[in-house]
């Protein structure tokens, strides 16, 4: 079992940034590719960026790509998600995700093996 703790939502304004974290507990961190989904009521939950176990190699959505940056640190068991620029259109709930595959990650979230709890993003214009 893999317990995923998100932290760092909150309120911010248009072109602000946040830095958003994930600890792992539980089974071995650093075997897994890790990501970050989000989700925003009455949609579907929403693929924003993955990261191989290495950290080697890394994959975001397109209305992401150069505001937003996924790292992790596997001797914290955390992976992060740095967000900047961010839009109005930003604002959902940030999930993370835990899974052996980065392909699981990248086409089939229903199969992905632990989830957190989530937490909120909310941006004002």
């Amino acid at each position: 079992q893999v317990q995923l703790v998100e932290s760092g939502g909150g309120l911010v304004q248009a072109g602000d940034s946040l830095r958003l974290s994930c600890t792992a507990s539980g089974r071995t961190f650093s075997s897994y590719a890790m990501g970050w989904f989000r989700q925003t009521p009455g949609k579907e939950r929403e693929f924003v960026a993955g990261i191989t176990w290495s950290g080697g190699d890394t994959s975001y959505l397109d209305s992401v790509k150069g505001r937003f940056t996924i790292s992790r640190d596997n001797a914290k068991n955390t992976v992060y998600l740095q967000m900047n620029s961010l839009k109005p259109e930003d604002t959902a709930v940030y999930y993370c995700a835990a899974d052996p595959s980065i392909v699981t990650m990248l086409v089939n979230y229903n199969g992905i093996d632990y989830w957190g709890k989530g937490t909120l993003v909310t941006v004002s214009s």
